[in-house]
C-alpha cells in the first residue's frame, strides 16, 4: 500500500465523525461535506508522520475550517437559517451517525438558537459540550486562552439553555470593580490595585499582544499590580460581549481588548486580546451610566 493510500484509509476511518462534527457546527450537510473535503486536502498536504493523534488533529482542522465558514456566513446577513440549514428527513439520512444527530433533536429549533451565537461561541459550545474537546484544544482554534474559550462555551450554554446572563446587580458590581481597577492603574495606586486583585489572579495575553511587548502570563496580585501600575492610560471602560471590560483604540479602531473575570468581589483573571479575528467578532459597546 502506498503512503497516499494509507493516509486516505486513515482519513476515511475518521470521515463520518468529522461530518457529524461539521454538521453540528454548521447546520448544513452541504457545508459540512465541503469542510470535511477541505480537511482531507489539508491533510494530504501535511507531514502525516509528524501528527501524533490524527483524529484530534482532524477535528481541530475541521473546527478551524468551520469557524472560517461561519465568519464568512456572518458577513451575508441576508442568508437565513433555512437557506443553509435544511432539516433532515427520514428518507434523506445519508448514514447512521447523521441519523443519530437527527434523533438527538439537532433540528431547526436548536439551529435557530445557535445562529444567535458568535462564530467563536458556537464553535466552543459544540466542540466542548457535544464532543468533549478540551478547552486547551479549542483555545488555539479561536485564538484565545483556555479560560477565554471556557467563557465562550459557558456564555453559549446559557443562551442555548435559556438561562439569563448574570443579574444586573452583579453586572453593575463588576463594572464598578473594573472602573476602579482602571483608575488605580492610571494613578499608579499600587495598594488599591492589590485590594482589587485576587491573590491568585492570572494575567494572560494572546500572541498578538505579546508581539507588542506584553508578557504572555503573569501570576499573583503583586506581579499583576506591578504590571498595571501607572499604565492603562489609554484604556477606556467598555462592555465586552455584554460584560464590563476595557478597550484600547488606535485611530478609532480597537487594538487590545481587556477582558476581566471577577469572582467574590475581586479580579481573578485578565485577558489581553488583540487577535484580529477576535476583534472582528467581539461585541464592544459603551459602558453608560
Amino acid at each position: 500500500m502506498s503512503e497516499h493510500d494509507w493516509l486516505a484509509e486513515r482519513f476515511e476511518a475518521n470521515r463520518e465523525h468529522l461530518r457529524v462534527v461539521a454538521y453540528r457546527i454548521l447546520g448544513s450537510r452541504v457545508e459540512a461535506e465541503d469542510a470535511v473535503q477541505e480537511a482531507w486536502i489539508r491533510l494530504s498536504r501535511s507531514d502525516a508522520d509528524a501528527i501524533d493523534n490524527l483524529g484530534g488533529w482532524l477535528t481541530t482542522v475541521v473546527g478551524r475550517i468551520c469557524l472560517d465558514m461561519l465568519r464568512t456566513r456572518r458577513g451575508r446577513p441576508e442568508q437565513t437559517v433555512g437557506d443553509h440549514s435544511p432539516a433532515l428527513t427520514d428518507d434523506d439520512v445519508p448514514d447512521p451517525e447523521l441519523e443519530a444527530v437527527q434523533a438527538d433533536s439537532v433540528g431547526l429549533a436548536l439551529l435557530v438558537v445557535l445562529e444567535t451565537l458568535t462564530p467563536a461561541e458556537r464553535l466552543a459550545f459544540v466542540l466542548h459540550d457535544m464532543f468533549a474537546v478540551p478547552y486547551d484544544d479549542i483555545a488555539p482554534i479561536v485564538g484565545k486562552s483556555s479560560e477565554a474559550a471556557r467563557q465562550l462555551a459557558s456564555r453559549a450554554r446559557r443562551r442555548v439553555q435559556g438561562t439569563p446572563e448574570p443579574a444586573g446587580a452583579d453586572a453593575n458590581r463588576q463594572k464598578e470593580i473594573v472602573e476602579a481597577f482602571l483608575a488605580a492603574s492610571r494613578g499608579g495606586d499600587f495598594d488599591a490595585l492589590l485590594e482589587l486583585l485576587d491573590p491568585d489572579v492570572v494575567l494572560r495575553a494572546d500572541e498578538t499582544v505579546v508581539a507588542r511587548g506584553a508578557g504572555a502570563m503573569v501570576r499573583g496580585a503583586a506581579a499583576v499590580a506591578e504590571t498595571f501600575s501607572g499604565r492603562a492610560q489609554a484604556a477606556v471602560l467598555t462592555l465586552v460581549d455584554g460584560k464590563a471590560g476595557a478597550v484600547w483604540r488606535l485611530r478609532g479602531e480597537p487594538v487590545v481588548v481587556f477582558s476581566f473575570t471577577v469572582a467574590d468581589g475581586r479580579i481573578a483573571g485578565i485577558e489581553l486580546l488583540g487577535n484580529p479575528d477576535y476583534l472582528r467578532d467581539v461585541d464592544l459597546a459603551p459602558a453608560n451610566g
